[in-house]
């Protein structure tokens, strides 16, 4: 069975959590599918952890192509979700209608995310699904702001802040997102919008009670060089990568292989 945005919605009336996670080539877009994972992230973490880039703000349309394309080719259950790079979709809606018709049509992919909540990115989120194109929406700590932010800092700490980011997501499910990722804030005001939306909420670094959550999936299986403080390690494979390297390096120059 092919995972669709309807799916999402009803598992949140039913309260069955959505798993999500991210991927950034084929080979590990496949791994996910078959292992039952529910949505399936482009998410542009790839320009760190598959490009080196120290943030998210170099990744470029066309290398965001690219690999939502390789990733595709391995996903046939799960729901396939693109990110829009930075500066692809905030020009205006008929930019972002532009680039997000490019995704579905040249990926595969199944919907967009793009990130901020404020009046004119609901706007744009309206006229992305007034068209045809699922619009997953992102607010909270918003990596493409991470300059404004002045780091990849929690969000919604003061009563200001959290009201701000409540009508954010708010603003987003009646602009017609399918699903919002909540990103960095506080447990209580993940659970308050969680408890608020009709929609599913997804969190990262935002508390159990949200109907799903992702992680960058580099930062779950201990790959990545730096991750936050919410992101939880399920393995070591930068250890058992090193391990099998040098095993294999040891018995070349020892000739035993």
């Amino acid at each position: 069975m092919a995972i669709t945005i309807h799916h999402l919605k009803q598992w949140k009336q039913d309260g069955r959590p959505i798993v999500a996670l991210t991927a950034w080539d084929y080979l590990l877009a496949k791994t996910l599918d078959q292992a039952g994972v529910d949505v399936i992230l482009v998410g542009d973490s790839l320009a760190m952890v598959a490009l080196g880039y120290e943030t998210t703000l170099p990744l470029t349309l066309e290398e965001m192509l690219h690999h939502a394309k390789a990733v595709a080719r391995g996903v046939s259950k799960a729901l396939l979700v693109c990110d829009l790079p930075f500066l692809s979709y905030q020009e205006s809606p008929q930019q972002a209608l532009s680039v997000g018709g490019r995704v579905l049509k040249e990926t595969g992919a199944q919907a967009v995310k793009l990130e901020g909540g404020y009046p004119a990115m609901a706007e744009t989120v309206h006229f992305l699904t007034q068209r045809g194109i699922p619009v997953m929406g992102h607010v909270g700590l918003t990596p493409q702001s991470v300059h404004q932010f002045g780091g990849y800092r929690k969000q919604g700490k003061d009563e200001r802040d959290a009201e701000r980011i409540l009508e954010e997501a708010i603003a987003l499910e009646a602009a017609g997102a399918f699903a919002i990722v909540l990103e960095h804030i506080p447990d209580a005001l993940a659970a308050t919008i969680t408890h608020k939306l009709g929609i599913p909420t997804i969190g990262i670094g935002a508390g159990s009670d949200c109907d799903g959550q992702v992680l960058v999936t580099a930062d779950l299986l201990g790959l990545s060089d730096w991750q936050p403080k919410f992101a939880r390690s399920y393995a070591n494979l930068r250890q058992t990568v090193t391990d099998a390297v040098q095993a294999f390096s040891n018995e070349v120059r020892t000739r035993k292989y």
